[in-house]
């Protein structure tokens, strides 16, 4: 592995749960503008490679909920509008391009919110150790 590589590994597995979800929200939401750019030139490829990641990103989300916190239902709700959109994105391409925009003014106030309430909680994070083999 790489210098480069080893280090965004390290920096991922030193993260709170926040930081994380964040990141996550960064990656759906730069997904999306590189897919307006990519629909604008039309590199078809990348487009749907964007959106594809953009899909496992709120998958992921999705997978990663906890069902016991009563937001959960509703960021479920979006988050499987927000699949459903991806792939009328796909099937539309430049019929849906407003559609793009529409998912990161969905996304966006969620990823600030939930970086304003990691700044507000303590979280109680134990950064992962490698000595400790499993």
């Amino acid at each position: 592995m790489n210098p480069y590589q080893r280090y965004k590994n390290e920096s991922v597995e030193n993260m709170c749960s926040g930081e994380l979800l964040v990141m996550l929200y960064d990656g759906a939401i730069k997904d999306l503008k590189k897919a307006q750019i990519a629909l604008e030139e039309e590199d078809y490829t990348f487009y749907d490679d964007r959106l594809d990641h953009l899909n496992a990103i709120i998958r992921y989300l999705m997978q990663t909920l906890d069902v016991t916190q009563p937001i959960s239902k509703d960021l479920l709700r979006l988050y499987s509008y927000i699949t459903f959109d991806i792939g009328r994105c796909k099937a539309g391409r430049k019929r849906r391009k407003d559609e793009l925009q529409g998912m990161i003014d969905i996304l966006q106030p969620l990823r600030d919110g939930f970086e304003e309430a990691s700044r507000k909680v303590v979280d109680n994070h134990i950064p992962f150790d490698r000595s400790r083999s499993v």
